[in-house]
């Protein structure tokens, strides 16, 4: 919707503020796609997301009271808390906006009330960091005028707890430092250990494109978790052999294969997949400054592999929807992308030839899995903020 559309469905939605139309203010956060750098950010290593356009909004008015009543527009579902209620997580989408507002408190960050409706152009549930988005979409409303005067990475480190904490989900940092910190045009470098970062140029000629598989991911405390504890596994078990190893970050490839007869096979492979991971992270940033295509065709295979053998996380449609790709002339490079178990593919096309990846993914793809589709070109954002 556009904004004054957003403000229409505010008013619709809270009558009693259609007098205060004017006061009222919309914030937006972006969604991610990672280029390279799977399951590397709790693992203290090096990711390279890019913030990009489709995102969350929320128009909002401050309220005279202390309740967050809040509507989605998609579904109508309303829900509503006071400032300061201790409630439960219930698994409902509501907890993202109870989670943010535990956090901020909890950081000693004052929250208003506010009357508000959520609005959407990321799919969910399909890793592209729609909770992240939404997180720090609320963060903002909650904060009012106070957002602007916090690091934004600080607000996604809050964020992050409370998804961690609150939704119960153990991510790591990446989603929403792309959100808080996005760069217009740019991918971004993030250590996960030293928080330092900055912006790497996507290359010129080139088209974002995300591939969406009709399968949706859903995380939770499933596998997700699952990766997370298997790498504190293997972590345990390299740090009896060398104490100096606090995080798989920490570990070379040579005191990991030299290890490899005392590790369980399955925490062998998660391992090799985070410490190679890492390295094409780096790589995949050379050969994009390079404007080295042949480069990143072949990383975007290698990570995309090594999700699929060693991390395990990849699914048939996803290698269904890579094959698909790789076949069109003009398309560069491609691999899942996000934490894995459906949702999306992220491909560097060149222009002229996205329409041709958009048909063979629709008719292909669609064919093989028997799925619909989603294709969207995208474009490298600005992170999240308040609408003027």
């Amino acid at each position: 919707m556009t904004s004054d559309d957003l403000l229409d469905a505010l008013v619709a939605a809270f009558p009693d503020v259609a007098g205060r139309r004017a006061d009222a203010r919309i914030v937006r956060a972006p969604g991610r796609v990672n280029l390279i750098g799977e399951h590397t950010d709790y693992n203290l290593g090096l990711v390279l997301p890019v913030a990009i356009d489709p995102e969350i909004r929320i128009a909002y008015i401050v309220s005279e009271d202390d309740r967050i009543d809040v509507v989605r527009h998609d579904s109508g579902e309303r829900a509503s808390m006071a400032t300061d209620d201790d409630r439960s997580p219930d698994g409902s989408w509501f907890d993202y906006v109870a989670g943010v507002a535990v956090e901020l408190r909890a950081a000693g960050l004052e929250i208003h009330g506010l009357r508000g409706v959520i609005d959407s152009t990321l799919p969910m549930n399909a890793g592209l960091s729609s909770s992240a988005a939404f997180e720090l979409a609320n963060a903002w409303a909650l904060l009012d005028n106070s957002a602007s005067t916090i690091e934004p990475i600080r607000l996604a480190q809050l964020a992050q707890r409370a998804e961690n904490r609150y939704v119960g989900v153990n991510s790591g940092l990446m989603d929403q430092f792309a959100s808080a910190c996005g760069v217009a045009g740019s991918a971004l470098l993030l250590d996960c250990r030293s928080l330092e970062w900055r912006s790497v140029g996507l290359p010129q000629g080139l088209s974002l494109v995300v591939c969406h598989s009709g399968s949706q991911r859903r995380l939770g405390s499933s596998e997700y978790n699952t990766r997370r504890s298997q790498c504190d596994a293997g972590v345990a078990a390299l740090a009896r052999i060398d104490p100096s190893v606090r995080s798989l970050r920490d570990v070379t490839p040579e005191l990991l294969e030299s290890a490899a007869g005392d590790l369980d096979p399955v925490i062998l492979r998660r391992c090799r997949h985070v410490v190679a991971e890492n390295a094409r992270v780096l790589e995949t940033v050379a050969a994009l400054e390079a404007g080295d295509r042949e480069a990143i065709g072949h990383l975007f295979a290698a990570g995309h592999a090594s999700c699929r053998d060693l991390f395990e996380i990849s699914s048939p449609e996803l290698d269904a929807l890579v094959d698909v790709a790789i076949g069109v002339p003009g398309v560069v490079a491609a691999r899942m992308t996000g934490g894995g178990f459906g949702g999306c593919t992220v491909n560097l096309v060149e222009p002229d030839a996205v329409g041709a990846l958009r048909a063979a993914v629709e008719t292909d793809y669609a064919a093989r899995s028997g799925l619909t589709p989603m294709v969207l070109e995208v474009e490298a954002a600005a992170g999240a903020g308040r609408l003027a």
